[in-house]
């Protein structure tokens, strides 16, 4: 039980705590770890108030020692989850190692959102780990996942960061903190496959049963649910890594743990956006062969549902062979679909409504160009949106020249107007994004406790589609380095 000095309090918290009513295998209580010297370092204020919250009262000593797991909401049940997973394509045991779900908050809209402390302690699941997160790791987390929700990708998000007052000792001290990440659920294509290596068939049965009731539930009108569930995990997760090839993001470790269900984004360990387009394009210090690199995302996502749809074999029918064929039809969908999105959203970044037969190889013969010039990603896309050609190498090229006017006689073919056009750009192409080395100068910063760099950047962040000229500096592609950047799995 909660010790006696973590009392509970109310502060507009609206738990349910629905994940702790399956079946015991799926999770163990787990108390928070206080700390000694709890500090808000940073508040999602829109974010707050979308959950129902009142600001005074987070950021009392009272709603601080709640982000920081020294007290207890009303009506929190703590819990660590289980899971399994694919590490690098190797299976393994894992589980919530430093998280903490105080449960589920039910908002005035009546959606309903995971909250969950990060680097909250030991669970029975750390293994050798100490169970607490750095500050560091925890900022770029902060910052990167509400990046992603202003781009309009679907993401987890972050509502707080607290220091603890404590270090933490990686390859030197450094200061603790603690994150309250908002998420639609913690549920996982490892959650999938922990219960169907450790668990029964009627356990598999009802983790699938919640999910849909969670996530589908228009489903209960479907002959087959679970055919349906993996259709549509599917279909949201071509949606997603769709949205993240069009702006150049790389996640760093598309292990099955960190695919959910929901189609979120999850998990900002060695993640960055891509400067320079290239598809070998790789930062995770740990991803040495580039399994994870920016173009192998899509064939990894693929293979990661692929080890969801053997979970739910049981499930589709009774009969191994006919629920082999369910799931191999289901998953040869996925690439039809997101070839589709992809495609789509590229369309639009060139500012095109309609389709054309030639207009895949308008936007291959662009980005072979990109990649030989080593044009930035977004910086060109933009230059396009705004009609500004100059300052990169591409742009003085004969052969681009040549491509400018293929593509200006394919934006005369259709109706709408150029204006319309670069409205269409506008909406598609963003002018800013998180770039690495913005980041890493907002928390270096944040480490000398000087925090204004970071809260500028999310500030120009928040309105990635804005075009302003505040934005401007932003746009700056980091200054030539001797070494690669490099990130690392730290939170």
């Amino acid at each position: 039980m909660i010790e006696e000095k973590q009392t509970s309090i109310k502060k507009d918290w609206n738990f349910d705590n629905s994940y702790a009513r399956l079946p015991e295998l799926f999770y163990s209580v787990t108390n928070p770890t206080p700390v000694c010297s709890p500090k808000l370092v940073i508040l999602n204020q829109p974010l707050a108030l979308t959950l129902g919250l009142d600001l005074n009262e987070l950021q009392s000593a009272d709603g601080i020692a709640v982000l920081a797991g020294n007290k207890l909401p009303e009506g929190a049940l703590p819990l660590a989850q289980a899971y399994a997973g694919h590490q690098f394509g190797y299976f393994t045991m894992l589980g919530d190692g430093r998280a903490v779900l105080l449960g589920e908050q039910i908002t005035p809209q009546a959606e309903r959102f995971d909250i969950q402390l990060k680097g909250s302690g030991k669970t029975p699941y750390s293994r050798r780990g100490d169970g607490r997160a750095a500050l560091g790791p925890m900022l770029r987390e902060y910052i990167i996942s509400e990046a992603m929700h202003a781009l309009g990708i679907p993401t987890t998000r972050s509502l707080a960061v607290v220091t603890t007052g404590e270090s933490v000792i990686r390859e030197t001290e450094l200061p603790g903190a603690v994150l309250t990440r908002v998420a639609a659920s913690h549920l996982r294509v490892g959650t999938f496959q922990y219960a169907a290596t450790w668990g029964t068939v009627g356990e598999l049965r009802i983790l699938a049963d919640y999910t849909l009731k969670r996530h589908f539930p228009e489903a209960k009108t479907v002959m087959n649910p679970y055919h349906y569930l993996l259709q549509e995990v599917i279909k949201r997760q071509a949606v997603l890594i769709a949205k993240w090839q069009l702006v150049g993001f790389i996640h760093g470790v598309m292990n099955t743990d960190n695919m959910t269900i929901s189609g979120e984004t999850i998990d900002y360990g060695p993640c960055a956006f891509m400067d320079a387009y290239n598809p070998a394009t790789v930062f995770s210090s740990i991803d040495l062969h580039g399994r994870y690199a920016y173009g192998n995302q899509p064939r990894i996502a693929e293979w990661n549902l692929a080890r969801f749809a053997e979970t739910l074999l049981p499930l589709l029918h009774q009969e191994q062979q006919e629920a082999v064929k369910i799931a191999q039809e289901a998953l040869a969908e996925f690439f039809k679909l997101f070839n589709d999105y992809w495609t789509s959203g590229m369309r639009a970044k060139l500012g095109l409504f309609n389709q054309e037969t030639d207009d895949q190889l308008l936007i291959a013969d662009l980005l072979k160009m990109m990649y030989n010039y080593q044009a930035d990603f977004t910086n060109t896309f933009r230059a396009l949106t705004v009609g500004e050609l100059q300052g990169m190498t591409l742009f003085e090229t004969d052969e681009f020249k040549s491509w400018q006017r293929r593509w200006q006689e394919r934006r005369s073919r259709q109706q709408e107007s150029t204006t319309q056009s670069q409205e269409l750009m506008k909406r598609t192409n963003p002018a800013i994004i998180p770039r690495n080395h913005r980041i890493e100068e907002a928390l270096k910063a944040a480490g000398d406790g000087d925090y204004s760099i970071m809260e500028r950047l999310l500030a120009v962040l928040s309105c990635p589609y804005a075009y302003s000229d505040e934005q401007l500096e932003y746009t700056q592609i980091p200054p030539p380095s001797a070494y690669p950047y490099r990130t690392f799995c730290g939170t």
